[in-house]
């Protein structure tokens, strides 16, 4: 079964099929990569709690940067959000993004936290 959350005529912020969500690219606000990175990755991280997952459960994520001389300021503020020992599979590139003013977007796919125990 397939579940679409916060679905349009684009797209679904989360889909969900069996055990694996899929997000949305998300983006954030700030004046700078590593504003923009802790409030995207904020989002990430409310859509994976509303999907039954959590940043721990992380399988991919993909990476855009508008320029990769920013690479080590969103590595910075990636590193520290990453609970340690869970850091997924993950891709980083230089891509132009949908708006001038964004310079990160991520996109990730996890594992649910169902049927876990502690």
């Amino acid at each position: 079964m397939i579940e679409r959350t916060h679905t349009n005529a684009r797209m679904s912020k989360i889909v969900k099929h069996g055990r694996t969500v899929y997000l949305c690219g998300q983006v954030g606000s700030g004046a700078d990569v590593a504003e923009q990175t802790r409030d995207c990755l904020s989002r990430v991280e409310a859509l994976l709690i509303e999907a039954g997952s959590s940043k721990a459960h992380m399988l991919q994520a993909i990476v855009w940067l508008a320029q990769m001389s920013d690479y080590d300021a969103m590595n910075a503020v990636w590193d520290a959000w990453v609970p340690e020992g869970h850091a997924p599979a993950r891709a980083c590139g230089e891509a132009r993004l949908a708006g001038p003013d964004l310079l990160v977007e991520v996109i990730v796919t996890a594992a649910t936290a169902e049927g876990e125990t502690a």
